[in-house]
Order: structure tokens, then sequence, then C-alpha cells
């Protein structure tokens, strides 16, 4: 098997030597080139082309989403953004996602090295998960406005003990759960743009690193005929409003009498993450059951999967994206393969059928 090309593009020549080293030791992995700012890259570029772009965003003499946008028109590539872990990168860092970058790999300003060693293992998942990305999805987005066998300690029980009775009664509200991880950024702005302003209450999980979410929820917000906002303790899950779990907790939902509100907790990582999907997914299936639909969109690796079967199980009806219009068909693929997932829909149909959950 051919090894993964990458391309490493950072003005930070820590960053470049860090970044180049550990992907290199990864078995299957090749870096080509690591260069200090996109006009370089270009250069290099006419002489060998990556499988897997590493871009920093904030550069001299090309920004990293002017250089991103170029790749997408002339060569759509799989982009991973490297950029540091702040409120005021936040904002640029999602203007990228949004212009085709599939996922972030995030950097404090201080104590660079001993963090990106730290999280070797996500860089490596996160490059080789990027290169079986479908690049054809990423070019119609650009041109738009390692898995964890699952243990006690790595599923939803360390949040939320598993459910005992079948779900609860039927109410006049419906509740929409979503799941996605790799590409959701893009994903998510497809379906929720394409909601009218009286759609049923939805709670969301993407895998984001904290400081994005808020920034992530605002930009939806300021596109979107519905309300979007970063989770907070307590939010009311009501029509016409989308809460997104804050990156670094979890979310939980939960019911008094026929209302819903959310619970935001702090916990250890979930297959890897925090917030999870699978965490979110069984609060839906103990609190909501048959007044819920689950939707697992694109993603790498299997959260979501186990939690999308109790929800099922619990009455809900369930949906997953279908592998066509998925950036990487990981979470849907591993939902449907345990049994999961009642139907698949493309990208395009996910918004209708949110709508008929009214």
């Amino acid at each position: 098997m051919n090894p993964i090309k990458v391309m490493v593009v950072d003005d930070s020549a820590v960053v470049r030597q860090v970044v180049a080293g550990l992907l290199g030791a990864a078995p299957g992995i090749q870096v080509i080139a690591a260069v200090a700012d996109p006009l370089l890259a270009i250069e290099r570029l006419r002489q060998q082309w990556p499988d897997v772009i590493v871009l920093d965003v904030e550069m001299p003499r090309m920004d990293g989403i002017t250089f991103l946008r170029k790749i997408m028109q002339e060569r759509p590539t799989p982009v991973v953004i490297c950029s540091t872990l702040t409120e005021k990168g936040a904002k640029t860092t999602l203007e990228a996602l949004a212009a085709g970058a599939v996922a972030i790999v995030t950097k404090p300003k201080l104590g660079l090295k001993q963090f990106l060693t730290d999280a070797s293992d996500d860089l490596v998942a996160t490059v080789r998960s990027a290169a079986k990305a479908n690049v054809r999805r990423l070019a119609v987005r650009a041109e738009a406005p390692a898995v964890l066998t699952p243990t006690a300690k790595h599923t939803a029980d360390v949040i939320l003990a598993p459910g005992g009775a079948r779900a609860m009664t039927q109410t006049t509200e419906r509740v929409i759960a979503i799941g996605t991880s790799t590409g959701g950024t893009q994903a998510l702005e497809e379906v929720l743009t394409a909601l009218p302003r009286v759609s049923p209450g939805i709670v969301i999980v993407q895998h984001m690193p904290e400081k994005f979410t808020a920034a992530f929820a605002a930009r939806l917000d300021s596109l979107c005929r519905i309300t979007v906002k970063e989770a907070e303790n307590n939010d009311r899950v009501v029509p016409g409003r989308a809460l997104i779990a804050p990156g670094g907790r979890h979310i939980l939902l939960k019911r008094s009498g026929a209302q819903y509100f959310v619970e935001v907790v702090d916990g250890p990582l979930v297959n890897r993450h925090r917030p999870s999907v699978d965490v979110m997914f069984r609060s839906v299936a103990k609190s909501a059951g048959v007044n819920a639909l689950g939707i697992i969109m694109t993603g790498m690796g299997d959260d979501g999967a186990a939690g999308m079967l109790e929800m099922r199980t619990a009455g809900a009806r369930t949906v997953a994206q279908d592998e066509e219009s998925c950036v990487v068909f990981g979470m849907p693929k591993e939902a449907i393969k345990r049994g999961g997932v009642e139907k698949t829909l493309p990208l395009s149909a996910m918004a209708q059928e949110i709508c008929r959950q009214l």
C-alpha cells in the first residue's frame, strides 16, 4: 500500500519540526514537505501533490484560507487545520472549515512542542482519516456559500447508566438529536440552513475543541432561520432552536413533565471524545424515546453507533447519512453495522426528514 503523502504548511519552525517528525515516524505516512507559508507550498505543489495538507491559518504573505480556497478550486485535497486554541482564532478556523477543510488539530500558544507530542496519536489518526475523505464532497462544499474498541471506561457508562425500561410515553414536542464529526461542520451548515423557522428542537454533538463551538454556533445562527446557540446548563429544547454541545463537555437531554432541557456536564472522554455522541444519544433514548429522531452523519470512528442502537431500541426513529454524501463514512457505517439505523438518506434529504417530525 502506498504511504499517505503529507505536506505541512506552518510559519512556526517548531510546529513544522514536531508535526513533520511525528507524522514521519508513523507507519504508512510520508511527509513530503514542511514549508513556512502558502507561497512556498505552491512551489512545492508543482513538484509533487500530497494526499493530505496540514495547514495553519494565520501566516505571512498569504493566509491559510486564501490558500485553501485555491487548493479546492484547482485540485480538491483533504486539509487538516492546525490552529491555535483561542477565541480570536476560532472564527478564522471556522471559515476554513466552511471552505472545505475536514478537521481541526488545536495547538496552544505555550508548551507547544510538548502538547503536539502528547497529542501525536490524535494527530496521526486525524491525518489517516483525512486521507480517506470523499474529496468530491469537499469540492461541492468548497463551491457552496483509528477507533478504540469500547470498554466500560470508554463508553457512555462512565457518564450515564444504561437505560432499563422502554422510553417514555409520547409527547407533543419532538427532539432531533444529531451526531457528527469529520466533515460535520459543512454538513450541519447545509442541513440547518435549509430548515424553516418552525422546526423541531434540536440537540447536536459536533466533535470540536472547546472555544470553537461558541463561534461555530454563532456562525450558524447568522446563517439560519432557526436560532442556533452553544448549549448552556438548563437550556430548553424548543421548536426553532438548535443547541450545540460545548467543546470539552458532554451534553445530556433531560425531561421535566412534557418539557425537554439539556444538562451540560464534565466527565472523562468517551470513545476518545468530549462531547460524545454516544452520551447524548443514550440520554435521548432515556428521556425522549419515541419522541425523538436520531441522525448520525459524516465522521471518523464509531462514536454514536452504540447510542443510536439504544435510541432505536427505545422506539426512536433513526437515520444515517449515506456514504455518497459523507466526507468520511465511518460513524454512519458503524451505526448501520450494529443495527441502530432504520434508514439511510443523502445529506440533501435531512432537513426534510427533520420537518416530517412536526
